[in-house]
């Protein structure tokens, strides 16, 4: 097996699929809850700061509870309502989208000839997965899935890159974590020893000289098919 790697995790949102193959059928949503997707961004953006300036209160005990009531504020809001909407509307209404959604070109290629090859697969998204991975056919063929959110933080805080390992029953160091977010996949998995391999976007900013570097960067599942398989 390449490089000792054991067991191969991925990221779901785009990284699995491309993002804009959501992101079309969001648009009348995008349009009609623009403030409550506004607010919801910049709670996360405010949660991962947190994340990193503030240590001791992550993993947090409530993530959803906490992530509404930042949310409520940017919105002069009640918590309970917010709560509410955002598992309504985003999480639980996001889901059916999936059922339209394909995976990347030799995505499940991929994950079938791993699966046969002997590699233990998993995955960790910072939204829930379970139901996405269903509607897109793929939900089949993991021995792990996690969502940092019910871990208690967002990636990249090294929490659930752990416990993903622990599900995984390998050390980090044998595992490869797939992702296309440099900051949140590729430095959250470094960081906890893991080897990582990222999906580059185009066009990418390459890292900086004090970063980690991917063991591998790739822009199609076939290179990483090549890398890992043959």
């Amino acid at each position: 097996m390449q490089n000792n790697i054991q067991g191969v995790a991925f990221d779901l949102d785009g990284t699995l699929y491309p993002n804009y193959r959501l992101n079309i059928r969001l648009l009348p949503f995008i349009i009609k809850e623009w403030r409550l997707l506004a607010a919801f961004g910049k709670a996360r953006n405010f949660i991962r700061k947190e994340q990193t300036e503030n240590k001791s209160i992550f993993p947090h005990a409530d993530f959803y509870t906490y992530q509404a009531e930042i949310t409520a504020k940017f919105l002069s809001a009640k918590t309970e309502i917010i709560k509410e909407k955002i598992d309504r509307l985003m999480y639980r209404g996001w889901e059916p989208l999936f059922k339209k959604v394909k995976v990347y070109k030799g995505a499940r290629d991929l994950l079938d000839e791993l699966h046969k090859s002997g590699f233990k697969l998993g995955l960790l998204s910072d939204f829930p997965p379970e139901r996405k991975l269903e509607y897109m056919d793929i939900d089949n063929c993991w021995d792990s899935v996690l969502c940092s959110e019910t871990c208690g933080a967002l990636k990249p805080h090294s929490v659930s890159f752990i416990e993903l390992a622990k599900e995984m029953s390998l050390p980090p160091e044998n595992i490869l974590y797939v992702g296309n977010s440099y900051s949140y996949d590729v430095e959250g998995a470094a960081a906890v020893g893991m080897k990582t391999a990222w999906l580059k976007p185009l066009p990418c900013s390459c890292p900086g000289k004090k970063s980690p570097v991917p063991d591998f960067s790739f822009t199609s599942y076939r290179q990483l098919y090549k890398f890992l398989l043959l």
